[in-house]
């Protein structure tokens, strides 16, 4: 049985053959019916607020014949203590799937081990798997192969996106810099073991040069609000602007993966002169996440 719980414990084979998926799912998602989940119910539990991934969760697994039963973890008996290994074995027996956004990684790979059935990590504070391999297809879908691009993330690294993204480098080979005060820099252990395409400057000028893709995020993730004065504070001078974006490559792409908080992590100018781009790397959401359920069942 397989799952989708991490970039890091992917096989790079796992996430081409995902990546190679995409193209036909998204071209034929209103010619072709697949009905692959022939009616199963799949459960979402969502101990963390979400538009994209609720609704591309949601409506990908109705476009695959299945449903979905939504079920937000204070609303259900984890939210009054109740062990996830319980959880797992009760919800195991009673749906096909399961696709899970908390906060700690251990959660959903305990859901994962308990359940066994098919299970998605949604995002954890450690990993946002998901997104990232949809992020590989947009940047794939607009530039042609990954080999050999520089990916700049600027802003926290010590999130769950450029966690993956580090993982997602060592498995592909691109070069991946992340543009960030030591502060907030990936954790020690993912970068003990980042292999040498992976670079964190805090130089955030020297990061974007030459770039073909410049990616930022949220400066507060959910569950650091109280943070929000100091983070403001350390990540002012990482903000993307257009200033930035000249010296990386020319036609070079501007990712965010939303949601977006103009005059913060990104000018609103340079967001909304590359919002094809960033609205389309949400819609590609809905389409990856197609394909990582179809390859789960393979």
């Amino acid at each position: 049985m397989k799952h989708l719980l991490s970039i890091e414990a992917l096989d790079k084979a796992d996430i081409i053959s995902i990546l190679d998926a995409v193209p036909r799912i998204k071209r034929e998602r209103y010619t072709t019916v697949d009905t692959i989940l022939n009616g199963g119910i799949w459960a979402m539990i969502f101990s963390k607020s979400s538009t994209r991934t609720r609704v591309s969760f949601e409506v990908g697994i109705r476009e695959l014949g299945g449903s979905t039963l939504f079920l937000p973890a204070n609303e259900i008996q984890l939210g009054r203590g109740e062990p996830i290994s319980d959880t797992a074995r009760v919800l195991g027996r009673m749906v096909r799937g399961a696709v899970i956004r908390t906060f700690d990684q251990s959660d959903v790979e305990d859901f994962a081990k308990y359940s066994a059935i098919p299970t998605v990590n949604a995002l954890t504070d450690r990993e946002h798997p998901c997104q990232v391999l949809s992020d590989l297809f947009t940047i794939q879908e607009a530039l042609g192969s990954i080999k050999d691009r520089v990916i700049t993330f600027i802003g926290d690294g010590s999130c769950n996106v450029p966690t993956s993204w580090v993982f997602a480098a060592g498995k592909l080979g691109f070069e991946l810099r992340i543009a960030a005060p030591e502060k907030y820099q990936p954790e020690s252990d993912v970068l003990e073991s980042a292999p040498a395409n992976v670079h964190c400057l805090e130089d955030v000028r020297a990061a974007v040069e030459g770039a073909d893709v410049l990616y930022t995020d949220v400066w507060v993730s959910m569950g650091k609000e109280k943070e929000f004065q100091e983070r403001l504070k350390w990540l002012k001078g990482y903000r993307l602007k257009k200033s930035l974006h000249e010296h990386a490559k020319p036609g070079a792409l501007v990712m965010h993966c939303l949601p977006a908080y103009r005059g913060m992590e990104i000018d609103e100018d340079l967001f909304e002169e590359h919002a094809e781009t960033i609205f389309t790397q949400a819609e590609n959401r809905l389409h990856t996440q197609k394909a990582i359920i179809k390859w789960m069942l393979q």
